[in-house]
């Protein structure tokens, strides 16, 4: 009796311990991690990054509160971003003011997606 409680006890430990790591996020980091930058659009992704910042980058606001940086529509954020001052600034880079301002900055999420759309090429797509 005592050697069928032993065993039965043995496999338990055995079955819990191989169940130790199989969690989500280990079997699948894919799943944990939802960043999709392999179709980055700029109507649809980019839009949806920079709408917060249009509180201070709009073309009414820029003068006064957004350094002159215009961020409202496709044509300013395409001038942005080719002057590098968008990924410098979002990335927190060197020799830029960091932005969002009085905010954190973006998750590496957004900054890989917007990093992707200037490799693209800025389309306006």
């Amino acid at each position: 009796m005592k050697l069928t409680i032993r065993i039965i006890l043995f496999l338990s430990i055995i079955f819990l311990a191989g169940c130790y790591y199989d969690s989500e996020e280990v079997l699948y980091p894919k799943l944990s991690n939802p960043c999709d930058d392999t179709v980055v659009t700029f109507s649809g992704t980019v839009t949806q990054i920079l709408q917060p910042c249009r509180s201070c980058h709009s073309n009414s606001n820029a003068s006064s509160s957004g350094n002159r940086i215009r961020l409202e529509n496709y044509s300013d954020v395409q001038a942005a971003a080719k002057s590098e001052k968008l990924m410098g600034a979002i990335s927190h880079s060197n020799g830029f003011v960091a932005m969002p301002k009085d905010g954190g900055k973006l998750s590496d999420c957004e900054i890989s997606q917007l990093q992707k759309w200037i490799d693209n090429g800025t389309l306006n797509n």
